[in-house]
């Protein structure tokens, strides 16, 4: 009997990762006992009995203050941390040698995340070029050979150094799409796997249809050589990725110019550019995921069709009409049923490997460094700068209290204002800690937990497959929703109020899904970081703003908003405040998600200050700012800011002219939603905590915004007293339960036996929860890598499980190596666990010892 232990944290099938991510260095030895006989065990008890008491007491945030420094070289990280000046960093390490450091440093701790991709996005304007050169990867033939021609396993294992895992599909390898469709999965990744010679086949075949000759070992088209124009980013391991596809572009005949570019550099021409000028072909791109993707049926649409983005090269795209159709049904999550849902998935993976304008290549690790005595909650997909908990829960683990330094590769890189400000991974991480939102993702599910709502009520229409996971919020289902005549569903700009659903549409509508928030008690007498109380007129706002900048008859109008706002469109049929003690809201849509938490968290819209946002439209209006980058271009005005440069002194003048006259945004609708005399209590607060800090940044979270230092490239951020929040309300989402698993099998079985198999499955050498286990399947594959048969493995008891193999199955295999694998989903974290197990089929008799 032999026993084949994977411990599979991470992805499918990487044996080779569980050299580079071993578990953190041990405690170092324990103290002798120090002067008058107190042992260090006993101090260390009464030490973390006395921080769990001071956190029993506390309230908000378990540090004082946090101070964001620029450090864009990640190669200091490690020393950084041991000399003591810097606690914790945003980037995600993925330099092998710098994570070995970390790995090996006493004084650090790490956390592994899997958001970040890499991929080759391929230019398929053509068949030639505006400048009359042709481009092959106009065939949608030969960009689906690319996927034979390169060598996955080498990226991962020798240019990421184990930092990473084979990607072949438009589905994170690390979320539960994934392993929901792992058959099908499993299958395309064995068809496409590395096989240059058939690659280098239909590269000649369609290049020679193409009218394109073979000479001398080049590619020549209209008597010159086929040029392929690699375009390189060179601020990461792709740069050697781009080097290593360029040697395969030049071996199979191509010649090929290097371009190597910075982001900025590349993104005008990839992404900004266009494709029909010719000025590249392939492009080595990534994406980062900050927060786990529960369903991923939008993947077709944004990487394959011009639905994805408004930019040229997404409208180059044109996928075959099946494909095409395909993805939008399941954008929209047109299907009645899960099995219909999981068949189209299949067939769209199928299509969207024949289509190849992305080659996906591997999905990377990112390790999140900080110091061995910080605690803090990342997120399984974004790491440390996507958590949406690191602020509620990052702490020392021998005090309460004290400063936090983090290290961040830039800091303030574009104007911050929340409407249409800085994107960027890095500022966001800090402005998420200055709010509080309504719904937070849980960082090991993905599932959305409730922060400021009490319940939710979800009614979907009958032929709509939507589930609920928590307990926080319910379903049912209605043969037909109707929405009520009073909802507001439009904005007119000109007469500055709401439209009604009874106005729009005289005869009515109908919506696939209600959804009604009740929003805990008190919603409304929390306060802004200016000691402001909340207001309804800070929950209708972003509502208002939504349309106001869609319509063309308001001063707020901004095209570079059209797109978000057309998808909206879609799918929104009304909005309603059914009461407001407490705050219960109806938000009618046709947009649904397998997760009825997700479609409460995306209409679980969150207030804005009203008395902040105010000074922003009066600078909008008057064409001194914009909120957005693209309408500040065509107004040739700044770019918004509410912390830092020449938006300030703007934003101050209309603070004082605001003030002076009471004045009240689109006052038809705010001032019946506003107290009395609020107006006059918000500009006296904004006035003096302008006065204060310097800035006009005013949220609610559990840190506000103490100062903002441009020049020294630092922000710092103190805890807000006033949270409401028991300080330990989400300390237990700082370990998440990833299954490890033991699989045991023989390694040889005669056709006319069965088999079984046995599977442990633990956490920390416990057993895992049995309840807790989603599911447990396995597929099994016969020597030719045909899958031969799946199912799930069945239950024994506490973390035991089996899976048993009868005489007929082992039969269909032949004789020679065959795989079982399997991969275990838990309802505890997102991250799906396999295991595999090898083991050999022979005739009868075929184990006797030969004489």
């Amino acid at each position: 009997m032999h026993k084949s232990l994977l411990v599979a944290v991470t992805l499918l099938f990487v044996v080779a990762l569980i050299a580079v991510l071993v578990p953190e260095p041990t405690a170092p030895p324990r103290q002798a006992a120090a002067p008058g006989g107190t042992s260090t065990d006993s101090s260390t008890e009464r030490t973390d009995k006395s921080v769990e008491r001071d956190i029993a007491d506390r309230r908000g945030a378990l540090v004082d203050q946090i101070v964001f420094t620029e450090e864009p070289d990640s190669g200091q990280v490690v020393g950084l941390i041991e000399a003591g000046t810097h606690h914790a960093f945003a980037q995600g390490i993925t330099n092998t040698t710098v994570y070995q450091r970390l790995r090996d440093s006493p004084q650090a701790a790490y956390n592994v995340s899997y958001g970040a991709n890499a991929e080759l996005t391929l230019n398929p304007a053509g068949p030639t070029f505006s400048n009359g050169e042709l481009n092959p990867f106009h065939v949608p033939e030969i960009r689906e050979a690319l996927n034979r021609l390169i060598d996955r396993d080498y990226i991962a294992e020798e240019i990421y150094g184990g930092l990473a895992v084979p990607r072949f599909l438009p589905l994170s390898t690390a979320f539960p799409d994934y392993a929901r469709l792992a058959g099908v999965a499993r299958k395309l990744e064995l068809r496409y796997t590395h096989d240059p010679e058939a690659a280098r086949e239909v590269i000649h075949r369609e290049m020679q249809a193409l009218g394109a000759r073979f000479e001398n070992g080049r590619w020549h088209y209209e008597g010159k050589p086929v040029r392929v124009i690699v375009l390189i980013r060179t601020d990461d391991e792709r740069h050697r990725v781009g080097d290593y596809v360029a040697n395969l572009m030049e071996e199979v005949g191509f010649t090929v110019e290097r371009r190597y570019r910075t982001a900025d550099e590349a993104s005008r021409i990839w992404i900004g550019g266009d494709p029909k000028a010719g000025r590249w072909h392939i492009y080595t791109g990534g994406w980062i995921i900050a927060v786990i993707q529960r369903d991923e049926a939008d993947n077709f649409s944004y990487f394959y069709t011009p639905r994805g983005r408004a930019e040229p090269l997404w409208q180059a795209y044109d996928p075959v009409p099946e494909f095409d159709e395909l993805a939008e049904r399941l954008q929209q999550r047109d299907y009645q049923s899960w099995e219909q849902r999981q068949s189209m998935m299949a067939r769209a993976l199928e299509l969207a490997m024949q289509n190849s304008v992305r080659i996906w290549l591997v999905d990377q690790l990112n390790v999140s460094a900080r110091s061995r005595n910080v605690e803090v909650a990342t997120d399984l997909a974004g790491g440390l700068s996507g958590s949406f908990l690191w602020p509620y829960t990052i702490r020392f683990k021998d005090r309460v209290g004290g400063e936090i330094v983090f290290g961040s590769p830039g800091l303030l890189t574009e104007p911050w204002n929340p409407v249409a400000g800085s994107n960027w991974l890095f500022d966001q991480m800090i402005v998420r800690s200055l709010q509080d939102m309504a719904l937070i993702p849980d960082p090991y599910t993905g599932l959305y937990r409730p922060q400021r709502v009490e319940a939710a009520e979800v009614t979907v229409q009958e032929d709509v497959p939507v589930t609920r996971t928590l307990d926080w919020l319910s379903v049912e289902t209605a043969a037909e929703i109707q929405v009520p005549e009073d909802a507001w569903i439009d904005w007119d700009a000109q007469a500055g109020r709401f439209v009604t659903v009874g106005e729009k549409h005289p005869a009515g509508i109908t919506s696939r899904t209600c959804v009604r928030i009740h929003f805990e008690q008190g919603y409304l007498e929390r306060r802004w970081h200016d000691g402001s109380q909340l207001s309804l007129a800070d929950v209708v706002l972003p509502w208002i703003l939504t349309f106001a900048r869609a319509d063309e008859n308001s001063q707020l109008y901004d095209v570079a908003h059209l797109p978000t706002f057309e998808a909206f469109q879609r799918h929104f049929r009304g909005w309603q405040i059914v009461s407001t003690e407490p705050l219960v809201v109806d938000i009618y849509t046709n947009q649904i998600y397998p997760d009825a938490e997700t479609i409460v968290a995306s209409w679980a819209v969150d207030p804005l200050p009203w008395h902040v946002l105010g000074l922003g439209i009066l600078a909008e209006r008057s064409g001194e700012l914009a909120f957005s980058s693209n309408k500040a271009d065509r107004l040739r005005a700044d770019w918004m800011s509410l912390v830092a440069g020449p938006s300030i002194p703007v934003l101050e003048r209309h603070l004082r002219r605001a003030s002076e006259r009471g004045f009240v945004l689109f006052p038809k609708v705010m001032e019946k939603l506003m107290r009395e005399g609020e107006a006059a209590e918000r500009y006296r607060a904004l006035t003096d905590w302008h006065r204060q800090r310097g800035h006009f940044w005013v949220g609610d979270g559990p840190f506000y915004l103490h100062s903002v230092h441009p020049v020294s490239g630092s922000v710092v951020l103190r805890r807000n007293e006033d949270f409401p929040d028991p300080a330990d309300k989400w300390l237990r989402y700082t370990r998440p339960e990833v299954p490890e698993l033991d699989l045991d099998g023989p390694m040889v079985v005669e056709k006319g036996e069965a088999a079984e198999f046995s599977l442990n499955i633990t956490f920390e050498g416990e057993p895992y929860d049995r309840e807790a286990i989603e599911k447990v399947r396995f597929l099994l594959f016969d020597g030719n890598g045909e899958l031969a048969r799946q199912g799930n493995a069945k239950a024994l008891g506490e973390g035991q499980w089996k899976i048993s193999l009868a005489p007929r199955a082992i039969e269909a295999l032949g004789v020679g190596a065959n795989s079982l694998e399997l991969a275990v989903t838990s309802q505890r974290v997102a991250l799906p666990s396999f295991a595999s197990h090898v083991f050999a089929t022979v005739p009868e008799n075929g184990r006797r010892p030969a004489p």
